[in-house]
C-alpha cells in the first residue's frame, strides 16, 4: 500500500500542512474524553510518530490496542509541545491487524532474558529496533571499506571438507543420518552425498587465501558455524564472519588494515547512528559515545605476547587461570590488559607457535609465530590475525607436528609451490564488533535468531 516512511516524515523531508499516509504498529495509546493519541513505529526510525485523534472526526477506537498494525491518513502538523517535532492530525485510521490484550510487549520494560523467549516480537522494542538498525549500517560500511580499497568480495564454501584446523568444532553435513548397518566410519562417509566427510564451514580463510593468490586483496563476509558446547555471552554456534586476505602483506601491514577497519566502523556508527548510540548510551552502557570517540582518536596499542605475560604476572590481581608463557591469554587476562593497563584496544603479537594454527608464519626464534589478537575493553578478543606461512617446507613440517593429513589440504599446499608470496589475513566476528559499538553484553542480543548449545527455534 502507498505510504510514507516515518523516518522521512520525522526528518523534515515533508513539510507541515501536507496530507500524508503512514503505517506502523501502535507503541503507545492514550485516551481521553474528546481526544486520543497514538505513537506508531514502522521500523524505519527509532523515534515514534505521534498521531492526534479528534473523536468528533474518528468515531471508532478499535485501533487503540498496543501492538496492532494501522494505516493513518491525515495532515502533518508541527507539535505544539515539542519544538521542531511533527505529528499527524488523523482524518482516517484503518486497522490492518488487531492485537489481543495478552500482547507480551506492554508498557513495562522487559528483561533481555524475557525478550529472547519471544524472538518474533522483540524486534519491535526500542532496544532491538536500535540493535538491528546498527547491524545493518555496520554491515554496509564493512563492504564500503573494502570496496574502496580494491578488495574483491568472494563467497567461500559453506559446506566444506576442511575444518580449518583448530578453528572450532565442526557441524557434520550428511544425508544419511544414523544407520547401524555401516561397519565403520569410512564406509559410512563413502555412502554419503559427497563420498567423504563434510561439515559446515568454521572459516573461509583457507579458500580465501586461494582467491588472494590470484586477486591480490579479497574479503569474505558470510556465516560461520562452530559446534562448541559453550554458553558464554560471547559465543554462538552461528555467526557472521568478515575475513580479508591480502597478498604481499606482512604482519604490520594487516594490523594497519585491521585498525583502520575498526575505526571506520566506529566512525560510521557515530555519524550515521547517532540516535541509536544515544539510546544505548542512556540505557545500556553509560559513557558509550565518549568511549567510542576516544577509541578512534588514539592509535591502538601493540604489545609482545612475552611482555603481556610479564605484565600479567606482575599484576596485583588474583586471576582464576594461571599466567604462564606458552598458555593462551584468557578473557580475564584480556580485560585486565585492555581496561587496567592500556585502557584502549591493543594488539598482542607473536604468540607461541604451539598454541596457534599450522598456517601461521614461523618467526626466526623458532618459538613464536607472526600472529596477533586485537583485544578491546569490555569484549576481549575481537580480531584474530596472522601472517600466513609462505614457505612450503615449514608449512609441511608444521602440519606433520600437528598430525594433520596433507591430502585434505592439497589446494592449500599447492599455493606454496607456485609463486608463493608473503600474505596475511584476519577474522572479525560481526557480532563481536556490534557488542562493542552498542554496549550490549550478550551475543544473543545482536543476532535475530541466536543459535547456541541446546537452543534453536
Amino acid at each position: 500500500m502507498k505510504h510514507t516512511d516515518i523516518a522521512d516524515i520525522l526528518s523534515g523531508k515533508i513539510s507541515a500542512g501536507k496530507e500524508v499516509t503512514a503505517c506502523g504498529w501502535v507503541r503507545t495509546a492514550r485516551d481521553s474524553k474528546n481526544m486520543a493519541f497514538l505513537e506508531i513505529n514502522d521500523g524505519t526510525s527509532l523515534k515514534h510518530l505521534q498521531i492526534v485523534i479528534d473523536k468528533n472526526v474518528i468515531k471508532n477506537n478499535d485501533f487503540m490496542h498496543l501492538g496492532c498494525g494501522v494505516k493513518v491518513c491525515g495532515v502533518l502538523v508541527e507539535s505544539p509541545n515539542i519544538a521542531g517535532s511533527l505529528e499527524i492530525n488523523a482524518s482516517e485510521i484503518t486497522l490492518l491487524g488487531d492485537c489481543p490484550a495478552d500482547y507480551p510487549l506492554q508498557k513495562k520494560r522487559c528483561s533481555m532474558e524475557f525478550l529472547r523467549s519471544i524472538p518474533a516480537l522483540r524486534v519491535r522494542t526500542n532496544m532491538f529496533n536500535a540493535v538491528f538498525r546498527v547491524r545493518s549500517v555496520v554491515s554496509a560500511c564493512i563492504h564500503e571499506f573494502f570496496q574502496k580499497r580494491h578488495f574483491v568480495y568472494v563467497h567461500t564454501p559453506i559446506i566444506t571438507a576442511s575444518d580449518c584446523e583448530g578453528a572450532g568444532e565442526v557441524f557434520k553435513v550428511t544425508t544419511i543420518g544414523y544407520n547401524p548397518a555401516f561397519k565403520s566410519e569410512e564406509e559410512y562417509y563413502k555412502n554419503d552425498f559427497f563420498g567423504q566427510k563434510a561439515g559446515l564451514s568454521v572459516s573461509g580463510q583457507l579458500e580465501g587465501e586461494v582467491a588472494a593468490m590470484g586477486l591480490g586483496k579479497i574479503y569474505t563476509f558470510g556465516p560461520s558455524f562452530r559446534a562448541e558446547n559453550s554458553n558464554t555471552p560471547r559465543h554462538a554456534a552461528e555467526f557472521w564472519h568478515i575475513e580479508p586476505e591480502v597478498a604481499f602483506a606482512e604482519l604490520p601491514d594487516i594490523i594497519e588494515i585491521a585498525e583502520d577497519l575498526i575505526k571506520h566502523i566506529i566512525n560510521t556508527c557515530l555519524s550515521d547512528c547517532a540516535a541509536e548510540l544515544a539510546f544505548f548510551d542512556k540505557f545500556v552502557e553509560n559513557g558509550l559515545i565518549d568511549k567510542l570517540k576516544d577509541v578512534v582518536s588514539h592509535q591502538f596499542g601493540i604489545v609482545e605476547y612475552t611482555d603481556a605475560i610479564e605484565i600479567l604476572k606482575k599484576a596485583e590481581v588474583k586471576f582464576v587461570y594461571p599466567v604462564e608463557w606458552g598458555e593462551d591469554i584468557q578473557t580475564e587476562h584480556e580485560k585486565y590488559l585492555t581496561e587496567q593497563v592500556f585502557k584502549k584496544p591493543v594488539f598482542v603479537i607473536n604468540y607461541p607457535k604451539k598454541i596457534k594454527s599450522f598456517y601461521m608464519k614461523q618467526n626466526d626464534d623458532g618459538r613464536t609465530v607472526a600472529a596477533t589478537d586485537l583485544l578491546v575493553p569490555g569484549v576481549g578478543e575481537i580480531i584474530g590475525c596472522s601472517q600466513r606461512e609462505a614457505d612450503l617446507t615449514k608449512l609441511l613440517n608444521a602440519m606433520k607436528e600437528k598430525n594433520m593429513t596433507t591430502a585434505e589440504y592439497e589446494d592449500y599446499i599447492s599455493l606454496r609451490k607456485f609463486g608463493s608470496v608473503p600474505h596475511s589475513g584476519f577474522g572479525l566476528g560481526l557480532e563481536r564488533i556490534l557488542m562493542y559499538v552498542t554496549g550490549v553484553s550478550n551475543i544473543r542480543d545482536v543476532i535475530l535468531y541466536p543459535r547456541t548449545a541446546g537452543d534453536i527455534r
